[in-house]
């Protein structure tokens, strides 16, 4: 089970762990983000830190209709007790974990100032 808090502007926010290229650990909060399908976005300043190898090109319909060209990086993350390689896609924004991660996942969320957040893991 992965557990967070809702902060004051009610984001569902967790913490993660992202392994640099050398192995080294940095946590990270990050806004739990329905309307993203990726895995893991991240800052290009926080990418950079990390020294992430840069895998290809990504493509992205926004809400507003315009489109999103991005790069996509790799890195291996601590989830839920599992080390995962994912891919990390490069944004203008603070670190965001999409559906893809979540996948099979429930997501409860109490949306209050200091809400709990739990992610658990189901049985298909």
């Amino acid at each position: 089970m992965i557990i967070g808090r809702v902060n004051g502007h009610y984001e569902p926010i967790i913490r993660v762990d992202i392994h640099d290229s050398n192995g080294r650990v940095y946590e990270r909060d990050a806004v739990i983000d329905t309307g993203f399908d990726g895995w893991l976005s991240l800052p290009p300043d926080i990418i950079t830190v990390l020294g992430l190898n840069w895998k290809r090109r990504g493509r992205a319909l926004l809400a507003d209709g315009s489109e999103s060209i991005f790069d996509i990086y790799e890195a291996t993350v601590l989830w839920d007790g599992q080390l995962l390689t994912i891919p990390i896609d490069e944004a203008d924004s603070e670190p965001l974990v999409g559906m893809s991660l979540m996948e099979s996942y429930e997501l409860n969320i109490q949306v209050i100032d200091g809400g709990m957040v739990r992610l658990m893991k189901f049985k298909a």
